[in-house]
């Protein structure tokens, strides 16, 4: 996976990213990965939050919603 590309594509359809992995949630065992998505290339439904305890679990969570809304993401599959 490419994440630049990624991130670079995801921008350009309208939509704002922020990831992050927060040691003390990692040192607890817990989910220490975040991914939040907003922006006009959401639509009117809002942001996407998703967390998990592993990035491609995260980014999976994240991207299946976002193919969900409206729009064309499909292109999303070729980065699982």
């Amino acid at each position: 996976m490419d994440i630049e590309q990624l991130m670079e594509r995801l921008g350009r359809s309208g939509v704002t990213v922020i990831l992050k992995v927060d040691d003390e949630r990692m040192a607890e065992g817990g989910e220490p990965w975040t991914l939040v998505m907003s922006g006009p290339g959401l639509g009117e439904q809002g942001f996407i939050r998703a967390e998990s305890s592993s990035l491609s679990d995260c980014l999976e969570q994240g991207f299946s919603r976002l193919r969900s809304r409206p729009g064309d993401w499909e292109w999303l599959a070729e980065f699982s």
